[in-house]
């Protein structure tokens, strides 16, 4: 067994002795048995409201090191464990205000690079710039910048400076980046040795390129570009000169292409686009100038949403990570898909997925999460056939407490049908209708997923039934529902929230009378429109982050490179605008209000939870507005995170009990 000096010991006697004897179950490939365990008071709400304890898992190219974050009471810290002599560094401490701790990457086997963000004023306008910083494991053991622009007369001070395209398998400290350090928004090439810090241009900025892919020998093929709202591609030879056009759409449409990345054959390209209304994955030969597409992989309840998974040892194309109804990774090659059943076998009725591996296969981590557990993390060796316990996500949520989805359907008003995530309180009788929140998604062009979710759990651990609905606009379902969302907002999708609530009194899950919905973003807008449209279905609405003025909006959109993609979004009728907005119709509001909104929100500006409250309260509406101090759009301070919390379980506990 590996002594991991970073690894919390979890409270739940259960899961240490499961874990200290994995090794001997996996060589059995036989099921532990679990035994089932009395239901527990109710967890604080600081469980739910913390950071991950531990995150972002990777191991070394060489499989002799390990870094993940650790959350140190609201602090993460990047660390770097050494599983040969069991030492280990913190490379980087991150409140989340002052120093964002964005991504990070293994470089080679001795250095870390490390994307962190911060914030930036330009005017009234707040938006994020990017660093990038490299940590010599061996050597310097220091974190330092990486990559910076000459002096100002020279280059430009490009606002994001972490854009790596090829870590350049074929060339040791080296990598490719695209970075704007000669023209603002558009990107020269550089090669960057990560050892030295030196750095060559290679390819100067062009106003027709925005970006590159690169293959998986490190040559940058292909340019993409958006302009106003066509995204057009061009093909790059091996010597670095145009060869054609690829392909060009317009946002939105149905044209898309999304590129996914080269195969190990620098002429094979793999992409995502429709096919029968739904993404899916095709190949396509480069040398081709037709593009005939290969389909490679369709799921025909979901659009493949995922990235293409590459061996570490060949640099080949090996499968896709993509959120299906029973895995969230799909393997074509013969030795992962082994691999994968063995996983399988050894941890049942879990979702196993392997999240990074040594260049010779060998070591591996394993997160694994089950309906009885949020999520662990594993380490293994295929060699020495172990697999032993490294840390956990929320080690105090286990079989006692956790409440877990369930996967439904419902039929909305016009017999489209629904998906939706129902989360009930682990001890509720199957006779007793709870209270219930319905908790539409951010977005809205996202989803949500089964697995753990700090939102549902804990209103779920205080007596509530939650239901997380995948209303039309969300993504996933394909290109006609999710298009519902373009200047869709509080139409159709505002309707299948109300239908949610309709089928859950019709199914006799709930109290009819004691219902109220909530969400954050996209959410909190359904919220406050919820309020608005079909306050007699609700007893309260809660908003975090929400947007309240869709004007507001288009009209901000003006100061942002995305100015006529947000306009297409949401179109530019002003009526249709201002009767979708919440903060035109306060005075048709006669449920209580919860707003809470950050100051630090660089997505929807606080200016929307600010007006929206003064709406109300100039109509003498009961509503409570609570402005939190450097708070972003994504909750990532624990202490914002516990703080909204808090104050949406007090709301709830005070309308709906």
């Amino acid at each position: 067994m590996i002594k991991t000096n970073f690894a919390t010991k979890t409270t739940n006697k259960f899961r240490e002795l499961f874990f200290t004897f994995f090794a001997f179950v996996l060589l059995l490939s036989s099921s532990p048995v679990f035994a089932k365990s009395i239901v527990s008071a109710p967890l604080p709400i600081k469980t739910y409201g913390s950071l991950p304890s531990f995150s972002n898992v990777k191991l070394s190219p060489s499989g002799n090191s390990i870094a993940m974050v650790k959350n140190l009471n609201g602090t993460l810290i990047l660390m770097v464990y050494s599983l040969v002599n069991g030492e280990s560094q913190a490379v980087l401490k991150a409140d989340n205000i002052d120093v964002i701790l964005n991504w990070y990457n293994w470089g080679n086997d001795d250095i870390l690079l490390i994307s962190a963000a911060y914030t930036t004023m330009q005017r009234t306008t707040k938006y994020t710039s990017t660093r990038l910083y490299k940590f010599d494991v061996e050597n310097e053991k220091i974190l330092t910048l990486l990559i910076k622009p000459k002096d100002s007369k020279v280059e430009k001070i490009a606002q994001f400076q972490d854009n790596i395209i090829s870590l350049m398998p074929a060339e040791k400290d080296v990598i490719l980046m695209a970075l704007n350090f000669e023209m603002y928004s558009k990107p020269s090439l550089y090669r960057v040795n990560i050892r030295t810090k030196q750095r060559s241009r290679i390819k100067r900025a062009k106003t027709y390129i925005d970006d590159w892919v690169a293959d998986q020998q490190g040559r940058a093929r292909i340019s993409s570009q958006v302009d106003d709202t066509k995204v057009s591609y061009k093909l790059f030879d091996i010597d670095g000169e145009i060869e054609r056009d690829l392909w060009s759409y317009e946002v939105f449409e149905k044209e898309v292409v999304h590129i996914l990345g080269f195969d190990l054959d620098p002429n094979v390209l793999y992409i995502r686009a429709l096919h029968q209304d739904r993404y899916a994955v095709f190949k396509v030969n480069l040398q081709d100038k037709a593009l005939t597409r290969e389909l490679i992989y369709a799921d025909d309840k979901y659009d493949v949403d995922g990235s293409l998974i590459y061996s570490p040892k060949t640099g080949a194309v090996v499968g896709l990570s993509h959120d299906s109804d029973d895995d969230n990774k799909v393997y074509w090659d013969d030795e992962y898909i082994a691999f994968k059943k063995a996983l399988n076998k050894a941890i049942p009725d879990s979702n196993n997925t392997i999240i990074s591996m040594s260049k010779d296969l060998n070591k591996y981590v394993l997160y694994s999460s089950s309906k009885t557990r949020a999520g662990d993390y594993l380490l293994g060796d295929r060699k020495e056939k172990s697999l032993d316990y490294l840390a956990s996500s929320y080690p105090q949520i286990d079989e006692n407490n956790y409440a877990s989805k369930k996967l439904v359907h419902y039929a909305a008003r016009d017999g489209t049908e629904i998906e939706g995530y129902l989360t009930k309180p682990i001890n509720s009788e199957e006779n007793n209708k709870p209270p219930a929140i319905i908790f539409p998604h951010g977005g809205p062009m996202a989803r949500d997923h089964s697995g753990f979710d700090y939102w549902s759990e804990l209103f779920a651990s205080r007596g509530y039934v939650v239901f997380q609905p995948n209303f039309r606009g969300s993504s996933g379902y394909g290109y006609d529902f999710e298009m519902a969302s373009i200047e869709g907002w509080g139409q159709a999708m505002q309707d299948d929230l109300q239908d949610a609530t309709k089928w859950l009194v019709e199914q006799k899950i709930i109290d009819p009378k004691k219902v109220c919905i909530a969400g954050a973003s996209y959410g909190g807008y359904a919220a406050l429109m919820a309020a608005v449209k079909h306050g007699e279905s609700f007893k309260c609405a809660a908003s975090f982050a929400g947007v309240s003025d869709l004007e507001r909006i288009v009209r901000d959109s003006r100061r942002f490179t995305n100015e006529k993609i947000v306009k297409k979004q949401f179109g530019t009728d002003s009526d249709k605008l201002e009767a979708a907005s919440p903060v035109n119709f306060a005075k048709n509001i006669n449920i209580p209000i919860l707003l809470i909104h950050g100051t630090d929100d660089k997505v929807v500006p606080v200016k929307h939870s600010r007006e929206m409250a003064d709406e109300l309260e100039g109509y003498d509406k009961n509503v409570r507005y609570v402005e939190i101090e450097d708070a972003n759009h994504h909750l990532s301070v624990q202490a914002h995170r516990m703080q909204t919390l808090e104050e949406m379980v007090n709301f709830f506990d005070k309308h709906l009990k």
